[in-house]
């Protein structure tokens, strides 16, 4: 399409790109409760299903209002169109399953959740090179080799660096694993992630019977092992965690969640699928909700990011550095 239409492409492909994410819009139109909302986002906007549906029908739209014209009339086919909205669509939901965030991928036939947990939900070493290059292209003219050139790099960048993600991933998990032998600690099972705005520092989280065990290892660190550990207790005998609401919480975090008692019946969920933003305090988790009981339903307040302080943060470079 870009041989054909030129930058024009690249600004459908971005709008393409972008609609499964407006289902963070489309949740609060059809549900009044943030729980409901939470557990819509990345599911059947992110689909396979939703993909090939919404490439008939907005190729279909396209091709119509583009075909128009003696110097567009025929430059473009009906098929072009729903390539460029399906493969647009397509793979922001095959690159989001590569997150710990999990995406709804074989909706509706299943509400599995894909998280190969391999990359951060933002990191810049994917986004940067990857956008540079398709500015950079912009700036040739449609039949320039270099055009080509320069999409590919990106291309070509982007998709080594979530292969080397992926090996990341592999070796963490060894490491983790012995480093859980090493320490006695009996688990069910456990769970590996980048954490935030890299690919250097890593989290684990291993599930006992009555509590979890987190850690961190860095790839400068000196000793192949996890460390700044730290033991949380579930407490999920605090919250009714066969009702309704409070499943779809546990299906949203994999069941890897605790809960701590606030201020008048409310309780903090902390999502443990996320690390703390600081690795020596366990109360600085980067995922967490309020939650409350509204009549017979449980509610959450609205996520409010709250700014890392400048010890988290400064705690939390020091430990990508291995220090």
């Amino acid at each position: 399409m870009g041989k054909k239409i030129g930058n024009k492409a690249m600004m459908f492909g971005a709008i393409g790109g972008t609609i499964p994410d407006l289902d963070v819009f489309v949740g609060r139109l059809l549900y009044n409760n943030e729980i409901d909302i939470n557990a819509f986002h990345r599911g059947f906007m992110h689909s396979i299903v939703f993909a090939i549906m919404a490439a008939f029908i907005l190729g279909w739209i396209l091709h119509r209002l583009y075909d128009k014209g003696n110097k567009r009339h025929g430059t473009t086919s009906l098929q072009d169109w729903r390539w460029l909205f399906f493969l647009s669509i397509f793979t922001h939901p095959i690159l989001d399953s590569f997150t710990p965030y999990g995406t709804q991928l074989f909706l509706p036939f299943t509400n599995y959740r894909v998280a190969f947990n391999t990359i951060s939900v933002v990191d810049p070493l994917y986004t940067i090179p990857f956008l540079l290059c398709l500015i950079i292209a912009m700036f040739f003219r449609r039949n320039n080799k270099w055009r080509k050139t320069f999409v590919r790099a990106g291309w070509f960048i982007s998709c080594f660096y979530l292969v080397l993600t992926t090996v990341n991933k592999i070796y963490i998990d060894s490491v983790f694993k012995q480093t859980l032998k090493d320490k006695g600690i009996v688990y069910t099972r456990y769970q590996c992630q980048p954490s935030i705005l890299n690919n250097i520092l890593w989290y684990g989280i291993a599930e006992s019977e009555d509590r979890y065990y987190t850690a961190y290892y860095s790839l400068f660190d000196r000793d192949e092992k996890f460390s700044n550990w730290h033991e949380l207790p579930k407490n999920h005998d605090l919250i009714p965690i066969n009702h309704k609401d409070i499943k779809t919480l546990r299906w949203f975090s994999k069941d890897f969640y605790n809960v701590v008692p606030k201020e008048n019946g409310m309780f903090q969920y902390n999502d443990l699928r996320y690390p703390m933003l600081n690795a020596d305090d366990p109360n600085s988790s980067v995922f967490s909700f309020t939650i409350y009981k509204n009549g017979e339903r449980w509610d959450l307040k609205p996520f409010e990011g709250k700014p890392p302080s400048r010890e988290d943060f400064n705690m939390f470079i020091k430990r990508i550095k291995g220090i």
